[in-house]
């Protein structure tokens, strides 16, 4: 089946599933998803109680008008857990399952296999459950990144991370004393925005820790749409407003974005054309058509 990516998401927030009180936050502040978190903010000992519970938040939280997408984080294939979580999140339907420490296009071939039985078991749609990656969390997994292409038709994202590539490649931080991603870091933020496109997917950029500095999360927002990625992932409530308002089209780029899609339909034989003096070629019209195919989407109600 031919699957719909999400392209419309700009903020998608973490949460712990065993965080009764964060999850009721979460579900009521304007995040475009949640990720349901079973993996690294969930202890072993934890593990059953929040399998549960991440259950039964999305049975409760999907049938609500306007309700975010919901993905669950479940453990890694690695692990051993990861079966144990989709035998009790899967029967909930959620939208997606996101694949921490993801190192290649294979372990995205993998959950789909998973995903395929469970959907068979529980009588839910061929191919409805969405893959969303974190395809940078190891050494390793930076070479993988060329193999997502044409992995899978669930796969619907990918995002990258900082926090365990810093603890594999055994980096002391992962910043430089600007506040910047220092070099290795900045390197395979790059790489994922290429592997993304590669692979027709959006690129999700990595959180911002500090989630009491506002500003520290515009300018690197304002930075990461500027370089193309689509949306950022969130670890507080706190940030997701922020986040929706800097990875929407502004009316500026809107008006300047139909302006350039306006004088190619004009001329639609032209290989560039001119308004208020300046050139506008055919690369210009592309992007001009993803801001105002982005902005059409943010306004759609999300697929089912």
């Amino acid at each position: 089946m031919t699957m719909r990516m999400d392209q419309d998401l700009r903020s998608l927030l973490f949460v712990p599933a065993d965080a009764p009180r964060r999850l009721a936050r979460a579900a009521q502040c304007g995040a475009d998803a949640l990720i349901v978190d079973l993996e690294d903010s969930v202890i072993l000992a934890n593990k059953d109680q929040a399998r549960a519970a991440a259950a039964k938040f999305v049975r409760e939280v999907s049938q609500r008008d306007g309700a975010p997408r919901i993905f669950v984080r479940i453990n890694g294939l690695e692990t051993g857990l990861a079966d144990a979580d989709l035998n009790v999140v899967m029967p909930a339907r959620p939208h997606g399952v996101m694949l921490p420490k993801s190192r290649s296009g294979m372990d995205v071939q993998h959950l789909a296999a998973k995903l395929a039985v469970q959907e068979a078991e529980n009588d839910l749609p061929d191919g409805s459950t969405r893959i969303l990656p974190i395809v940078t969390e190891s050494g390793a997994a930076v070479f993988g990144l060329s193999t997502y292409a044409r992995a899978s038709h669930r796969l619907t994202a990918l995002a990258w991370g900082a926090e365990d590539l810093c603890a594999d490649i055994g980096a002391e931080d992962n910043r430089d004393e600007r506040g910047e991603w220092s070099a290795p870091f900045a390197l395979v933020r790059h790489l994922t925005l290429f592997a993304a496109a590669a692979a027709g997917v959006p690129a999700i950029d990595t959180i911002f820790a500090d989630f009491g500095d506002l500003d520290g999360l515009r300018h690197e927002c304002s930075r990461a749409r500027a370089d193309g990625f689509a949306a950022k992932l969130a670890i507080h409530p706190d940030q997701v407003g922020l986040i929706n308002t800097l990875f929407t089209p502004s009316g500026e780029a809107l008006a300047r974005a139909e302006a350039v899609v306006a004088a190619f339909a004009a001329r639609p034989d032209a290989g560039a054309v001119s308004i208020d003096g300046r050139m506008f070629d055919r690369p210009h019209l592309t992007r001009s058509q993803r801001i105002l195919a982005r902005a059409a989407r943010a306004n759609q109600p999300p697929p089912d």
